[in-house]
C-alpha cells in the first residue's frame, strides 16, 4: 500500500490553462512522451526526425511546450536541447487532480442561488 501523498501547491488557473492547452495537441503529447522515455535531454533535430510533420511545425510545438513550462530549452552553439520539466508538470496536474477529491468531512457543496426557477422569472 502506498503512503498518502502530501498535498501539493494548488496551481493557479493560468498555470492549469497553459499546461492543458499545451497538452491539447496530440503531437505535443507525443513530444512529451519521447522526452520522458528517451531524455533527459534531447536535441531539437532528434525530436524533429521522430515525427512526420515538418521541422517548422516541430519547432512551433516545442515553443508552445516551452511557453507553458512543460519543457525547458538549453542552447549550445547552433543546437537546442530540450528537457521535460517533469516536476512542474506533475505539480500542476496533481494539484488540479486534487481539486477533484471529495471535500473532507462529508461536506457537500450547495449552490447559494435559488433551488428552482419558474419559467421566465426567478422565485
Amino acid at each position: 500500500m502506498r503512503p498518502p501523498k502530501a498535498r501539493s501547491r494548488r496551481p493557479t488557473p493560468s498555470e492549469v490553462e497553459r499546461i492543458f492547452g499545451a497538452l491539447s495537441h496530440e503531437a505535443r503529447r507525443q513530444i512529451v512522451l519521447v522526452l520522458s522515455h528517451y531524455g533527459p535531454e534531447l536535441p531539437s533535430g532528434y525530436l524533429a526526425q521522430r515525427f512526420t510533420h515538418s521541422w517548422p511545425t516541430t519547432t512551433r510545438h516545442l515553443h508552445v511546450l516551452e511557453a507553458a513550462g512543460v519543457v525547458s530549452v538549453r542552447s549550445e552553439g547552433r543546437n537546442c536541447w530540450y528537457r521535460l520539466n517533469r516536476d512542474y508538470l506533475r505539480q500542476v496536474v496533481d494539484g488540479w487532480l486534487e481539486l477533484l477529491d471529495p471535500p473532507a468531512g462529508g461536506e457537500i457543496w450547495r449552490s447559494p442561488g435559488p433551488r428552482s426557477l419558474k419559467k421566465g422569472r426567478m422565485s
